[in-house]
């Protein structure tokens, strides 16, 4: 019989820097895939909740860049009406219809909050609506889900080979902690937001130590989805001292600090040269392309920035159900 904790625990390999589909509009897969895989990416994180995944998979199938499927680390999460445990495996199957796909290397819990069902058809590639990324305000969170149930689920689909591996989004430490202790197959990934001005370093220590790989989301700090009135990370004074000494983006110095705290990350851009950008900010499909690092006391004066400001709250979207807090 296989060991499947330890080849979910040895054979893990993910490119340090990824495509990041949130926000990303339908119209633009196309393109987007297309330049992507051209310049180098082989990451792409995607999610049923994004309402792309559809165009997406369309967009992998026709690609013009001869990259194969082999090559390519394609990431996608379990939407919050699915935990139930025999919902799981239909959810999963609907997203790699959608992505035209047979495999998932990386299949995550997007959010560890359940919500009541939502039925779909199998039988139909995409979502009429958004009814499955809809609380209600919070009053579709359903509280009898138990995450234990979910995860035994998710580790079943490793083992019918429907996907490589499996992890966790938004997971705080007592969550991974408890997690830790039942699984079969360990999460491999808690992917979460990380920034300079949300850095979470507590966090990055615990996964650190169980052999959990970080993945940062928003890593630039959301800038096409932040509301008005909120900070702006790639303005920042400190920020762009720095990128400026050495004659980068402020976008690339946050992906290098990310980088160089021990993250890999997934960054969206539909903008061929922002894209360019982003990878070659010393890795490229996971080898490291240069040996700059930033200065110990640069280092510094960026941590001294966190304010644990979250551009993703949870509590705004659901009644009385604060993840984070």
């Amino acid at each position: 019989m296989i060991n499947y904790t330890s080849l979910a625990s040895t054979s893990f390999h993910m490119p340090k820097i990824g495509l990041g589909t949130f926000g990303l509009a339908p119209s633009e897969a196309k393109a987007t895939i297309n330049d992507a895989l051209s310049l180098g990416y082989r990451l792409f994180d995607c999610a049923p909740v994004y309402f792309n995944e559809m165009e997406l998979g369309d967009a992998f199938h026709e690609s013009i860049s001869g990259v194969p499927r082999t090559d390519c680390f394609i990431t996608s999460k379990l939407a919050s009406p699915f935990h139930r445990p025999e919902h799981v495996e239909p959810a999963l199957r609907k997203t790699l219809a959608d992505l035209r796909l047979g495999y998932l290397d990386l299949f995550l819990i997007h959010w560890p909050v359940a919500f009541k069902y939502v039925d779909f058809d199998p039988s139909v590639r995409g979502w009429p609506n958004e009814d499955i990324d809809d609380s209600d305000d919070g009053a579709n969170i359903d509280p009898t889900v138990s995450l234990r149930d979910t995860w035994t689920a998710m580790e079943s689909l490793v083992e019918k080979g429907l996907v490589k591996h499996i992890g966790v989004a938004n997971f705080p430490v007592m969550l991974l902690h408890d997690l830790l202790s039942y699984s079969r197959i360990p999460p491999v990934v808690n992917q979460v937001e990380i920034h300079p001005y949300n850095q979470q370093s507590k966090l990055l220590d615990y996964c650190k130590s169980r052999n959990i790989t970080v993945q940062a989301y928003s890593p630039l700090g959301t800038p096409g989805y932040k509301e008005n009135g909120e900070p702006d990370v790639l303005t920042d004074p400190v920020l762009k001292e720095i990128s400026n000494k050495y004659g980068m983006t402020v976008a690339q110095l946050c992906l290098q600090w990310s980088l160089q705290r021990g993250c890999h990350v997934v960054a969206k851009s539909s903008d061929k040269m922002h894209l360019e950008e982003n990878l070659l900010v010393g890795y490229k499909n996971g080898v490291m392309a240069s040996e700059f690092v930033l200065s110990e006391e640069e280092m510094a004066m960026i941590a001294s920035l966190d304010r644990s400001y979250r551009f993703f709250r949870p509590e705004d979207w659901w009644k009385d159900m604060p993840v984070f807090n």
